[in-house]
């Protein structure tokens, strides 16, 4: 496998390497093992257990109820009196489900409804008497800058600006270097311009309006937009059925401009029915998709953007961050993720770090994106262990491509998946991912397929003697793979374990030779 030779792991003396040394034992992480975050907003009122100490944690509950507190605030400036009941009544559960899970204290944050309603105050004074809940009512730039949080999250490396789409309002940031810098909040909620006298063109007009002051408060150019926010993921949806888009996970979903605006284009001809559907949403949820549509469109056409990603990650996500020690937030989610199913769900947990180490001669100086990836496939290549045979390296492309990863993009899911799925399997041929696999170019599949049977070789030939293993040696230009073998470990060269490495040599092109 060779190319991408930039020497990121080079020079490196630690025994973990350059993704450090695991933190479970860490009093700080294990602080973090469960937290519970409460999100009360415009549309919808949310609760979210976090569970797990690893940067990309797992969520252990997660519980939504749209009560539309924010449905009358242009005609009357409070609080919908249904919606304020319903919320109520949802935060009375949420309460007793915190205490069921000895989950305290519980984060919990209000926007927009809350801070602009005339009653907002009076309802977080009924909040905290009727379930012990304290709303802490967040500020726009406070809002956005805990939204922007979510998406280091998922993305420590995320460079661009931060859009987040509530109910009654809409907030950017500048993020760059985990870093949060310029905020600012606007009115362009769906819910807020739902009521709005004078329909789509009156409507189109203020919105353009405040994006044009929008667009001089943030004059920088900003190559990706990461969009936060439940009407933007029901608007990814869409783009991703009215393309065929194969892989189903919103997060880290990557739009052109151009394929939003003919997605924008195509929603305006559909009723609210036939959205739901398409995308089995709530019709609450996809009454306020065309609004927020026409926002998007107005945000394109005044910062044109490259790229414009979904996060699934957000305000929620963001008070997890915020609770992080620093050592913890500088990790990578990707390799943290992967390690905690190691230690839960592997045969022999701690392996993967030294099968990483016996193939790793194979790929040389590898760029960063592509070592975490193959890091990140020999932690994982034997939590799925207990599946059914006939179907294991099937269930380990699924695992791979659609569990909750952060720092991944839908590539690195499916190159992540295909290497897993050869680690059980020689042959990809008869399957029905297919329409996946066309996602990545023909190198890509080369590359995983080689990483799969180094793997599939390197896994079973000492099994839990990693100083049995022996020693690869690849020359890709001579194309000679080559096994050193240890004086006691000739034995272990059997007839199961010629046949892998002839396949891994098979992949690569390679003559072989074991000494």
């Amino acid at each position: 496998m060779d190319g991408d030779q930039s020497g990121a792991q080079s020079g490196d003396t630690e025994e973990y390497g350059p993704f450090g040394r695991p933190l479970f034992d860490d009093p700080k992480a294990k602080a973090l093992s469960r937290v519970g975050t409460i999100d009360v907003g415009s549309n919808s009122v949310r609760l979210v257990v976090f569970d797990g100490a690893a940067r990309s944690p797992a969520y252990f509950y997660n519980e939504k109820i749209m009560a539309g507190l924010g449905a009358d605030m242009r005609e009357t400036g409070r609080l919908s009196v249904e919606g304020r009941a319903r919320a109520l009544a949802a935060l009375k559960r949420f309460a007793l489900l915190c205490k069921g899970m000895n989950v305290s204290p519980i984060s919990a944050v209000a926007t927009a409804a809350v801070r602009d309603a005339e009653d907002g105050p009076d309802f977080c004074e009924e909040v905290a008497r009727e379930t012990g809940i304290n709303l802490w009512v967040a500020s726009g730039n406070e809002e956005a800058r805990l939204s922007a949080q979510g998406v280091f999250l998922g993305w420590p490396e995320a460079q661009g600006m931060m859009c987040d789409i509530g109910g009654s309002s809409m907030e950017l940031a500048e993020i760059g270097k985990g870093v949060v810098g310029k905020r600012v909040t606007s009115e362009l909620g769906p819910l807020k311009l739902m009521g709005m006298k004078g329909g789509y063109d009156a409507r189109k007009k203020v919105i353009d309006d405040t994006m044009d002051g929008l667009r001089e408060d943030m004059p920088n150019a900003y190559k990706t937009i990461y969009l936060v926010g439940g009407s933007w993921r029901a608007l990814a949806r869409l783009d991703m059925e009215r393309r065929g888009y194969p892989l189903k996970v919103l997060h880290e979903y990557r739009m052109t401009p151009k394929s939003v605006l003919r997605t924008v284009k195509w929603i305006r001809g559909k009723s609210v029915a036939e959205l739901r559907a398409i995308t089995g949403n709530s019709e609450a949820r996809m009454r306020l998709v065309p609004i927020a549509a026409q926002v998007l469109k107005s945000l394109i056409q005044r910062f044109k953007p490259a790229a414009l990603a979904t996060s699934s990650y957000g305000i929620r996500e963001g008070l997890l961050y915020e609770q992080m020690p620093f050592e913890l937030k500088r990790r990578d989610p990707l390799i943290e993720a992967c390690r905690w199913d190691e230690a839960k769900n592997a045969r022999i947990p701690g392996f993967g770090r030294q099968l990483h180490k016996f193939i790793e001669p194979i790929f040389g100086k590898v760029k960063h994106d592509r070592a975490r990836l193959i890091r990140a496939a020999c932690l994982l290549h034997d939590v799925s262990w207990r599946a059914h045979p006939d179907y294991r390296a099937e269930v380990c492309f699924d695992n791979a491509t659609r569990a909750n990863l952060g720092g991944l993009d839908h590539q690195g899911r499916i190159f992540l998946g295909v290497a897993l799925l050869h680690r059980y399997k020689n042959s990809r041929d008869g399957t029905h991912l297919q329409e996946l696999f066309d996602l990545l170019s023909e190198r890509q599949l080369r590359d995983a397929e080689i990483l799969g049977k180094a793997m599939r070789f390197g896994a079973m030939f000492s099994v839990e003697r990693p100083e049995l293993m022996g020693r690869l040696t690849w020359q890709p230009k001579k194309r000679v793979l080559t096994l050193k073998l240890h004086p006691e470990t000739k034995g272990l060269f059997g007839e199961v374990a010629q046949a892998r490495f002839s396949s891994l040599a098979s992949s690569l092109g390679a003559d072989v030779v074991v000494t």
